[in-house]
């Protein structure tokens, strides 16, 4: 007889198997945001949902901080809604833009519509964790992933469920999501690692005590990479630094950017720099059977685009959706249409990384001509169907900027 699953207390987790034999609709490899926005969606529909992570809560992770407005409205479809919320109770900090800052000059755009959050990824972790609690969702936390096991032939797959194997017992599903990263084991363990990868580059986050200066969002652009500074407080900034070579110090890092050296001053960092690696990364597929991959374990695209969460919240409310239809292959279609278009932003923004001739021409003309800027934020925020210029404008704006 096989273990059952236990929880962090030690204590057996009560599933009541049905006549399918399964512990649980959805088991998620995975507790980070993505991994919860899968769960608290699952549950919304109403699936009973584990998640399991080797972690335990809060989860962090070095990345920019900052919740665009398409963020922001996924995470009010998942019942996270701090609109609602006294704005001096609400944790975080109100965006209202993008600027590109390079040397001297600068350009900016504001959102169109809907307003952008920078928050401490913690402060993000334990929201989506409580809102997860309120919707029933099981925990196990510091569980180890070691195998998950399809229950029967392909081609019977997706109705059969699959077996996830940890450190501290198994449990059966209908769903197996792997939500679990980057180096994802349920992605490999499942033969779905086949894809390419187009970049690879290393970020190092660091907080800074000091008042934001800004509502925007500010990119500092540099031929040594680029400095994301997002306001997460009325007191703290967030400041990750992004390069294809990894920065020997945080001391070297800064000096890069001398216009940011000069606006903290001597703002003291508040913690210990903390570094990652981000990719861009496109996989032939992200289900197999009745396993599903989320978040970057299904492909990622690079930092510089922003879109990271607002990605896994997307993914997590298409998936539900699959899942409650019992249906995972709608899940890969929309898989594919909402990577799309944050690719071709991605190698797009990469581009003017790699050079600067491109990228002086590109944010010279973007400062004498704004409301291209503009048009072009909105685009990357995805307002359907492409609510600024469809596909052909795209092209005719590309032409024009060439023109210019």
């Amino acid at each position: 007889m096989e273990e059952r699953l236990f929880d962090s207390k030690g204590i057996a987790s009560r599933f009541d198997r049905d006549s399918s034999g399964f512990d649980v609709d959805v088991c998620v490899a995975g507790g980070g945001p993505g991994g919860l926005a899968c769960a608290i969606a699952a549950a919304m529909k109403g699936l009973s949902v584990l998640v399991v992570d080797g972690m335990q809560p809060p989860i962090d992770k070095a990345c920019g901080e900052g919740l665009m407005p398409d963020s922001t409205a996924a995470l009010v479809k998942l019942g996270v809604d701090w609109n609602e919320q006294d704005e001096n109770t609400t944790p975080g900090y109100p965006l209202r833009g993008i600027r590109f800052v390079e040397g001297m000059s600068a350009t900016q755009a504001a959102f169109a519509s809907g307003k952008g959050r920078g928050i401490r990824r913690v402060l993000l972790h334990n929201r989506l964790l409580v809102r997860a609690e309120e919707l029933g969702v099981k925990y196990c936390w510091q569980t180890v992933f070691r195998e998950v096991v399809q229950r029967c032939d392909e081609g019977r797959e997706a109705q059969s469920g699959a077996i996830l194997r940890t450190n501290r017992g198994t449990v059966r599903a209908r769903f197996v999501i792997g939500a679990d990263g980057l180096q994802s084991r349920v992605r490999s363990g499942v033969g779905l690692d086949r894809g390419t990868t187009t970049a690879r580059r290393v970020g190092l986050r660091m907080h800074f005590a000091i008042a934001p200066w800004t509502d925007f969002v500010e990119v500092y652009w540099s031929d040594h990479g680029q400095a994301y500074v997002t306001p997460i407080s009325d007191g703290e900034v967030c400041v990750i630094f992004i390069a294809r070579k990894r920065f020997v110090s945080a001391a070297a890092a800064l000096d890069r950017f001398p216009g940011l050296q000069a606006r903290l001053g001597s703002a003291s960092s508040s913690e210990l720099p903390r570094s990652s690696i981000t990719l861009n990364r496109k996989l032939r597929s992200v289900t197999r059977g009745s396993v599903a991959l989320l978040g970057d374990a299904s492909g990622s695209v690079d930092a510089v685009t922003g879109e990271g969460l607002s990605l896994c919240f997307r993914q997590a409310l298409a998936l539900a959706d699959a899942m409650a239809a019992n249906d995972l292959k709608s899940y890969q279609q929309a898989h594919t249409t909402m990577m799309r278009l944050p690719y071709f932003m991605a190698s797009t923004l990469l581009l003017l990384d790699r050079s600067p001739r491109i990228r002086a021409w590109t944010l010279d003309a973007f400062g004498r001509h704004p409301h291209l800027f503009a048009q072009l934020l909105g685009v990357h925020l995805g307002h359907p169907p492409f609510r600024f210029f469809g596909p052909s404008a795209l092209l005719a704006a590309g032409a024009r900027l060439l023109s210019l």
